[in-house]
Formats: structure tokens, C-alpha cells, sequence
């Protein structure tokens, strides 16, 4: 039998398979047993209710889609009422996903939903930040220590941090979050990216811009990931055009401990527990005993010579 199980900083997982925030719901339920996922990542949540961005909100491509829902919520206190207690009723552990306008906002939300059945909190930096001229936390070094410094000290809970890969050094960013105590680095969000319907000349999604997701991603993402894994000592968890075991795998190999599927829940809502069946299969075949044994594995070609470089 082969031992699935992952440790996220201070957080046990039965396996390495969770689902990214704003991909997964409560209606999952319904088509498996949420009890076989490694953890449930909750839907970004705000303190207040927000409607989110205009329609049109999405633009399908062939490997990709591009997002600009805009973070709607149904604020925290519903999240408390209703989202958690569904949630308890199940093994997996419970990670909340959060955003606020400011530092302070952070700490706040953070304190308020720091209850039992909470097992850590995600936070998303891809946010604004409202006195940083709106932009992102996570494109910022010292924003994103200070996010994560505030949500520790008034939540007590371990923290997540997730990565947008819009900043301009991203391992920079992770060593800051990890400087200020985060016990992972998620890697990464969506590519902020834009598409013009050529019939209307009119922008794809009403905000102009949105969040590239999805297949194409991949590369790019599983890049950073592996940047990061290389520049922190805390665990990073993939995220980003994961719709495969071989996807997942790819991540773990790459230095990743854990991985968030994103935008394959929508296309097809069965694909976590399959793939946490293949990643065994794979294991089994390869006679892995552990899944950790893949962290990291990635083997290096042979160094190019000076003379074949010289050739070219």
C-alpha cells in the first residue's frame, strides 16, 4: 500500500491533492465523498458582501480561460454560519481562503474566523491593496510579510500564503512570507492577462482584464513553483493548469509538497479523487512506497559540454 500522506507545515494531509480556492463548493458533495480529498479549500471570502465584477465575466479558450469574476462573497459571517459546519462534517482539513483591502482588514478577518474546525487560512495577496494604490499585496515584499505577520498574530492559526505570478520576483515575495511565519507558499494565482472580441471590438470579460487559468499555464507556473520550492524552506503547494496525475506529479517532482487543482473542477467536477487514484496507480507501478519520495526528484540532464556549446 502506498503511503499518500503529506505534511503542510503543522497541517496533516491524507494525500497531496486539494482543490483550489473558488473552484469547489459545497455542491461537490453530491458527486464524491469530500472525505477522500488531502484538504478542502474554501472560496475566497471577504468581511463584506460583494457582488463582484460585471458579465461578461468569462472568456473560454482552448487550453485556457480567462476569469473576472472578482472575488463575489457572501461576507464572514455567513462563512461562519453556514460554510464551516457544513464543512466539520468531514475529515479532510479545513482551509480558509481570505482578502481585504488593507494590512488591518487582514488581521481582522483573520481573528474573527480563527474558530474550531478551522485548520488554516489561506491568504490571498492577489488582492489590491488600498493603500498601496491598489496594487497587489503580493506584488509587494514588505505588503506581504505584513499580511501575513498580522493574520499570525491575531489568528493563531498557521497561515498559506498565496502567490500571484503577476509580481515581478516572485521567490522574493515567498521568502518574505515565509519570513514572517507562513508555513507554505501556494504558487501560484491567475496570470493577469486580457482578450478583445475581434466581431465587437469589444473587450472578452466587462473589467478589461482578468485572471488567465488552465492548461496553458502550466509551464509557466510549474516554473515558479519550482523557483520558489528552491528559495524557501517551507512547503510550496502547486497550483495552475492542473488537470492530470501526470500534472500533479509534475509539480511534486518539481519540489512541491502538496498541489491545488483549479480550473479542472469546472470541466470536470470528478477529477480530484481520480487523480488521487492514478498518483497510487503511478506510485505503485514505479514501486514508490511513498508519495513524498517524489518531492523534489526531478532529475538534471547531463551538463552540455563546452564543446558542443562551442559548435552552435
Amino acid at each position: 500500500m502506498v503511503d499518500l500522506s503529506v505534511k503542510i507545515g503543522s497541517v496533516s494531509l491524507a494525500n497531496p491533492v486539494m482543490p483550489g480556492s473558488g473552484t469547489f463548493s459545497e455542491g461537490l458533495a453530491q458527486v464524491f465523498d469530500l472525505n477522500r480529498l488531502g484538504a478542502i479549500v474554501t472560496k475566497t471570502i471577504t468581511e463584506d458582501v460583494r457582488e463582484g465584477n460585471p458579465p461578461p465575466r468569462v472568456a473560454e479558450f482552448r487550453d485556457a480561460t480567462l476569469f473576472s469574476i472578482g472575488i463575489p462573497s457572501k461576507g464572514s459571517d455567513y462563512f461562519l454560519q453556514k460554510t464551516v459546519p457544513f464543512y466539520r462534517e468531514y475529515t479532510p482539513p479545513l482551509i480558509a481562503s481570505i482578502s481585504a483591502n488593507s494590512v488591518e482588514e487582514f488581521g481582522m478577518l483573520a481573528e474573527k474566523i480563527a474558530i474550531a474546525g478551522i485548520s488554516a487560512i489561506e491568504a490571498n495577496v492577489s488582492c489590491p491593496n488600498l493603500k498601496k494604490d491598489g496594487q497587489a499585496f503580493g506584488m509587494d515584499a514588505q505588503a506581504t510579510y505584513q499580511v501575513v505577520r498580522a493574520m499570525i498574530e491575531r489568528s493563531g492559526l498557521p497561515v498559506w500564503a498565496k502567490m500571484t505570478p503577476n509580481a515581478g520576483n516572485v521567490v522574493q515575495i515567498a521568502q518574505a512570507a515565509e519570513a514572517a511565519g507562513a508555513e507554505a507558499i501556494v504558487m501560484g494565482n491567475a496570470m493577469l492577462a486580457m482578450a478583445i472580441d475581434t466581431e465587437t471590438f469589444m473587450p472578452r470579460v466587462a473589467n478589461l482584464m482578468g485572471g488567465l487559468t488552465g492548461r496553458a499555464t502550466k509551464p509557466i507556473l510549474i516554473r515558479m513553483a519550482y523557483q520558489c520550492a528552491q528559495g524557501v524552506s517551507i512547503p510550496v503547494i502547486g497550483c495552475g493548469g492542473i488537470a492530470t496525475a501526470s500534472d500533479a506529479i509534475e509539480y511534486l517532482l518539481a519540489g512541491c509538497t502538496a498541489v491545488q487543482v483549479g480550473t479542472e473542477n469546472f470541466l470536470h467536477p470528478g477529477v480530484m479523487p481520480r487523480m488521487i487514484d492514478e498518483i497510487d496507480g503511478f506510485c505503485v507501478r514505479r514501486g514508490i512506497s511513498r508519495v513524498r519520495d517524489l518531492i523534489g526528484a526531478m532529475q538534471s540532464h547531463e551538463p552540455v559540454s563546452m564543446e558542443w556549446r562551442a559548435s552552435l
